[in-house]
């Protein structure tokens, strides 16, 4: 999408009245930040750099564009302005920040944007929009994988339930970056190369009444033009199974059997069918043990079932004994460990509920929580002005939460002994960087309090990504795997005691002497406060 005019209107009022006042053209630097970590958790996983770089690129207006400006401001705009910003771009815009996929906390800059004063004002919105909705979805799944541990797989299937076509993309998107193993969404993996999973709903399997609805019966047999009565097999099989597992034949639902038998005739290598449209242990199971039998039987090997309803962990448990016991009986290992994935409004306490208990489960679909966010519906970055002329800027407020830090800043990252993140010092960006094995006196935001730590490790965590209205010769940027990888290794990274999903510590940001003398100096010198 062309994005320059995805903005409040106020955007341009302030760059008009910059340029009125002859003050477009000074240099500026603005900070984009958050001040809460979301859903009442330690940390935020920083995603939208890719899309923000994208938008810098493009930015500029297009003649329909100022035309529609000229046609929504006020008539005592000057028409000379209207031709100054046929000729605005990003061609003096600076852009730094940390890694996409980074681990980052409240009240560090995220993103550094320089560059004219009119020209970074009006990139305000953007940014916000690309930044907030990114970082809030991909530390959402970083919750639900924590929630699910390693082993588990996670499949994102909320396109249904997202904010429009663009949410659902974008949930899709940051969902995997977050930690989700795959997406049902088919344009998503067309557009970003995310893998794609799907199964069979519900209305299949109710579609069929009889097994005389099974129109196409037979089933080549892998590796072999013989055809067979796959239809007939598969029944000879049901009557096995139903005395394996002790359950009378005539509990079977035959609509169910006929879609199962339907759906292995169309999909012999990836046999994964809904188990719950009538009865789980009593229909659903043993129709699809009789049907994945048969497909063994050809030479084929069925993958699983999903579960949508009732008591999710007891099921599992459940079924994998009758799995277990089907592969005794018929001498087939792998039958044991069919995949049993589940879903059914999974939010995070449900799953966290449901990993305390014991199941069977291997995969895990999630969808209306994950992708609305639901806990939490924004993260609430700001985007703020830190410097003007080479001179520190700041707001400050009743609300102490709401007051900036002022300068130009660099963010450290201070690692202890174990090689964990100690905590996060910011510090002004013309000060030396904090000396490994030497104290450094560190400052608390909000009071007065000082401490002293010793980094063992210290690393810078801004780097350029934009300069000169393109990306550095040197910049690559990552592959959506990548940056899946790093996010990942960044959450795993932190202390047990801020990864944790309940009562997490807090991570500490910190600011140097230099930085809190520069803020208590302007808080003073403000005649808000005199």
């Amino acid at each position: 999408m062309e994005l320059p005019l995805l903005t409040d209107l106020y955007q341009f009022t302030m760059a008009y009245a910059y340029w009125r006042s002859g003050r477009h053209r000074e240099p500026a630097e603005f900070e984009l930040f958050f001040r809460e970590p979301p859903f009442h958790g330690a940390f935020t996983v920083f995603c939208g750099l890719e899309e923000s770089l994208s938008f810098l690129q493009k930015f500029r207006f297009s003649r329909e564009d100022i035309e529609y400006l000229q046609s929504v401001m006020p008539s005592t705009v000057e028409k000379e302005f209207f031709v100054f910003l046929e000729t605005v771009d990003s061609s003096e815009v600076t852009l730094m920040a940390v890694p996409e996929g980074e681990v980052v906390f409240p009240r560090e800059p995220l993103m550094k944007v320089s560059g004219p004063l009119l020209v970074v004002q009006l990139l305000e919105t953007t940014l916000l929009c690309l930044v907030n909705f990114a970082s809030l979805v991909a530390t959402n799944a970083a919750h639900f994988r924590l929630a699910a541990g390693s082993e588990k797989r996670l499949l994102e299937l909320g396109v249904r339930r997202a904010q429009g076509p663009n949410g659902a993309l974008s949930a899709s998107k940051y969902s995997y970056v977050g930690g989700f193993d795959s997406t049902s969404n088919v344009l998503a993996g067309k557009l970003f190369g995310l893998p794609v999973a799907g199964t069979v709903a519900h209305s299949y399997v109710s579609s069929f009444s009889c097994l005389e609805e099974v129109q196409h019966k037979v089933l080549r047999r892998a590796g072999s033009e013989e055809e067979v009565d796959f239809l007939s097999l598969s029944q000879l099989w049901l009557g096995e199974v139903c005395q394996l597992l002790k359950i009378p034949q005539q509990s079977i639902n035959l609509g169910e059997l006929a879609a199962f038998v339907s759906y292995a005739i169309a999909f012999p290598l990836s046999f994964l069918v809904v188990v719950d449209t009538y009865n789980v242990l009593m229909s659903g199971i043993p129709s699809f043990c009789a049907v994945a039998l048969a497909l063994h039987q050809l030479g084929y090997k069925a993958v699983g079932v999903r579960l949508d309803s009732g008591d999710l962990a007891r099921l599992s448990v459940e079924i994998r004994r009758m799995f277990r016991l089907c592969a005794e009986r018929f001498v087939i290992p792998s039958f044991e460990g069919l995949t049993i994935a589940v879903s059914n409004n999974i939010n995070e306490k449900s799953l966290k509920l449901l990993m305390q208990s014991e199941n069977e489960i291997n995969v895990i679909g999630v969808g209306t929580h994950l992708v609305t966010c639901s806990r939490q519906p924004s993260l609430g970055c700001v985007y703020k002005l830190v410097k003007v002329n080479d001179q520190p800027r700041m707001k400050l407020s009743e609300d102490q939460e709401k007051t900036t830090i002022p300068g130009s800043k660099a963010v450290y990252r201070l690692y202890d002994r174990s090689d964990q993140p100690l905590m996060d010092l910011l510090a002004l960006e013309d000060e030396p960087p904090p000396e490994i094995g030497k104290e450094v006196k560190i400052y608390d935001l909000g009071n007065t309090e000082t401490e002293t730590v010793t980094p063992i490790r210290a690393e810078q965590l801004h780097r350029v990504f934009f300069k000169h209205g393109q990306l550095p010769d040197s910049q690559t940027l990552p592959s959506i795997g990548e940056i899946r990888a790093y996010a990942q290794r960044s959450v795993i990274g932190l202390s047990p005691q801020h990864r944790r999903l309940e009562n997490p510590q807090q991570y500490r940001v910190g600011v140097t002497e230099k930085l809190y003398n520069l803020l208590s100096t302007l808080r003073k010198s403000s005649s808000f406060l005199q």
